[in-house]
C-alpha cells in the first residue's frame, strides 16, 4: 500500500529553469507526478528561471526567503527539488527551511524503493539508494534524522542514514556481493532461455506507456497494471504463443524516465540485461501523453547507453482511443511502427508482420516419412503455405537467422 497516513505528506515543488534545458515543462509536470505516485499531496509550485544556479542554495536568497513564507503559509511537510542538490545545498536548505528537502532523483529512488518486491529488487533498490546518500551523510542535520515516514525516506536503505561511510562503504560491498550471486543464477537462467529456439522479445517504453497491458493482451496469466508512474518494477518474463506453434518469451523490466538516476541504471544493470539479448524489442508508446515524441527521444537515448540500439525494434502506439487523431512523428532510427489494437489476435498479427520483414525466406520439402514433423516445424518458424504432392509436402515460410539451422535436419 503506497500511502498508510490519514493525511497525505503536504510538499511544495520547486524547479530551476536553465538556458540549457530542454521540456522543463513536461518534467515539472512529471515531478508532479512523481510526488503523487509517492503518495504525497502536492500544495504548490514554484518556478524560477536563471542563467545558473546558485552554488549554496540552489536558488538565491531572496528566493530561498520566499519560499520560506510559502512554507509557513500553507504548513508545507516537505520540499521537493527538480534540480539535482549537491550535499551542500541540501543541508543549506534544510537549515533554513526547517523541513525535509529532497531531490528528484531521490524522489525516484524512494518510488522505486515501494515498488520493488523481489529480493533481487529489494538489492538493487538499497544499494542504489546508499550510493546516492554516501557523500550527504556526513555533515546532514534533518537528513541525517530521519527515521520514519514520509517521501524521501523509504525503503531499505534509510536505517543506514546514521551510520557512518565506512559502514555504509562496507554495506554496499556486501550488497554487491549478494547482487553477483543472484545476477550468476541469472545468467544461467538467461543462457539456458538463449539456448533455446524460441524467440525472444523484450517490452520497453516511457513508464506508464501501457507496457503492462501489452503483456497482459498477449500473455495467459494477468501483470499488475495501473495509471502509475513505475506500476511495476521488478522485470517479468512470460511465454507466449505468436502462431500455431510458434512460441515466444516476453520480458517485461522498469519503464524508462527523464534524468534517470545513474544509481539506478548501474544497480539495476543485470536486471536491464534481460532486454540486452532478446531478439525483438517492442517499444510501446503512450499515444495520448502530450509529451510523447518527447518521451520516446529519452528511450532511443536510453536504449542507445545500454547499447540495445542494434536490436530490431518494432514501435508500438498505445491508448490511441484517448485522443482523436494521432500522426506519428517519423523517427529515421525507427525500423516499423504499428499502432495497439484491443485484440489479442491482431497484436499478434503485427508482430508477425514485423517478424517477416526480420526473419530469412525459407523452402523445403518433407518426405513421406517426415511429414510428422510439420508440427516441429511450426514450433520453429512462421508457415506461408503448404503444397501437398505425391512425394511429401513443400513448406514455405520465414525462419529466424539463429534457428536456420535447424532445419538441416528436416532434410536427412
Amino acid at each position: 500500500m503506497i500511502n498508510t497516513k490519514k493525511e497525505q505528506e503536504r510538499v511544495l515543488l520547486i524547479g530551476v529553469e536553465l538556458p540549457q534545458m530542454d521540456h522543463f515543462l513536461m518534467s515539472m509536470e512529471e515531478l508532479a507526478r512523481l510526488a503523487h505516485t509517492a503518495g504525497a499531496q502536492v500544495i504548490r509550485e514554484i518556478v524560477q528561471k536563471r542563467e545558473r544556479v546558485d552554488a549554496r542554495s540552489l536558488i538565491g536568497s531572496g528566493k530561498v526567503q520566499e519560499v520560506k513564507n510559502w512554507i509557513e503559509a500553507e504548513e508545507i511537510d516537505s520540499v521537493v527539488v527538480n534540480n539535482r542538490l549537491t550535499p551542500r545545498q541540501n543541508t543549506y536548505l534544510e537549515s533554513q527551511w526547517g523541513v525535509k528537502v529532497i531531490d528528484r532523483m531521490q524522489l525516484i529512488l524512494d518510488i522505486f524503493a515501494l515498488r520493488a518486491r523481489s529480493y533481487e529488487g529489494k538489492l538493487q533498490v538499497h544499494l542504489a539508494q546508499l550510493q546516492y546518500l554516501l557523500p550527504r551523510l556526513v555533515g546532514q542535520g534533518i537528513l541525517l534524522s530521519r527515521q520514519g515516514g514520509g517521501i524521501g525516506s523509504r525503503g531499505p536503505g534509510e536505517s543506514q542514514l546514521e551510520l557512518n561511510r565506512r559502514a555504509v562503504r562496507n554495506q554496499i560491498v556486501d550488497i554487491e556481493r549478494q547482487l553477483k550471486a543472484v545476477e550468476k543464477n541469472r545468467s544461467r537462467i538467461r543462457e539456458k532461455r538463449l539456448a533455446s529456439p524460441d524467440l525472444q522479445i523484450g517490452l520497453i517504453g516511457y513508464t506508464n506507456a501501457g507496457k503492462s497491458t501489452i503483456l497482459n493482451l498477449l500473455g495467459e496469466t494477468p501483470q499488475y497494471e495501473a495509471d502509475e508512474l513505475f506500476a511495476t518494477l521488478d522485470a517479468t518474463t512470460k511465454k507466449i504463443h505468436l502462431d500455431q506453434n510458434l512460441a515466444a518469451t516476453l520480458t517485461d523490466t522498469v519503464g524508462f524516465i527523464q534524468d534517470l538516476p545513474t544509481e539506478l541504471v548501474a544497480s539495476f544493470k543485470s536486471t536491464l540485461e534481460e532486454s540486452r539479448h532478446v531478439d525483438l524489442l517492442l517499444h510501446v508508446i503512450d499515444a495520448s501523453d502530450p509529451y510523447h515524441e518527447q518521451e520516446e527521444e529519452t528511450v532511443l537515448a536510453l536504449i542507445q547507453e545500454l547499447e540495445m540500439d542494434q536490436i530490431p525494434r518494432l514501435t508500438l502506439y498505445n491508448k490511441l482511443d484517448r485522443v482523436d487523431h494521432f500522426v506519428p512523428t517519423l523517427n529515421p532510427s525507427r525500423q516499423f511502427s504499428a499502432y495497439v489494437p484491443s485484440a489479442k489476435d491482431d497484436l499478434k498479427a503485427i508482430i508477425i508482420e514485423g517478424l517477416k520483414e526480420l526473419w530469412e525466406p525459407f523452402e523445403l520439402h518433407l518426405s513421406l516419412a517426415k511429414q510428422y514433423r510439420l508440427h516441429e516445424l511450426e514450433a520453429l518458424a512462421l508457415i506461408d503455405q503448404l503444397d501437398y504432392d505425391q512425394e511429401g509436402l513443400t513448406v514455405t515460410g520465414w525462419i529466424a537467422a539463429k534457428n536456420k539451422w535447424r532445419l538441416e535436419t528436416f532434410y536427412e
